[in-house]
């Protein structure tokens, strides 16, 4: 549902940060890579990328993952405090281990989040994620479909708007700026 009002919302011109932001966000408590409880709120209050997907996915996370780390990088250029975080839609492929060896490669302050399949259940029904099982890839195993959008939180983690990762790291860059300016 939150999909269809997105693309009318875009398509009619009537989108605005509030209206995309209106129903999605709320509070869960998973665990990272290091095995440590987090919530949505950032521990140093810095803004965060939240996405959702897995750190073997071979297609969107493939492209979402290196644009969040270099928007990191771009907003960190310009003085801002911004972190990367991925919250897995694969529980049992995507271990605090398995996380903490393949998020590095896209930026040392990537945060992986896990947890129960309640814990993740609040996660995903808080920001509207939704996603299926569609096949086994016999060299990377379980391949979803899932939703593509970068969340950008402020460091209490209420969600400020939505990105979609066809932006360049300059652009989304841009827009993180300024909406931490506006903070």
């Amino acid at each position: 549902m939150i999909r269809l009002v997105l693309v009318l919302a875009l398509a009619t011109g009537t989108a605005t940060a509030q209206s995309l932001t209106d129903n999605l966000g709320g509070a869960f408590t998973l665990i990272d890579q290091t095995g440590a409880e987090r919530t949505q709120a950032d521990p140093e209050n810095w803004h965060q990328l939240v996405f959702f997907g897995y750190a073997n996915c071979q297609e969107i996370c493939s492209a979402a993952l290196p644009l969040m780390a270099s928007t990191v990088e771009e907003v960190r250029a310009r003085g801002g405090a911004l972190r990367p975080v991925m919250i897995t839609v694969d529980p049992t492929r995507d271990t605090p281990e398995a996380m903490a060896r393949a998020l590095p490669v896209f930026h040392p302050d990537f945060v992986g989040l896990t947890g129960s399949e309640a814990a993740l259940q609040e996660a995903y029904d808080g920001y509207s994620v939704e996603f299926e099982e569609l096949f086994i890839d016999p060299f990377h195993g379980t391949v979803f479909s899932h939703g593509s959008f970068i969340y950008l939180l402020d460091g209490a983690g209420e969600v400020l708007t939505l990105l979609p990762p066809v932006l360049g790291p300059e652009m989304m860059a841009e827009i993180v700026t300024g909406y931490m300016e506006a903070s």
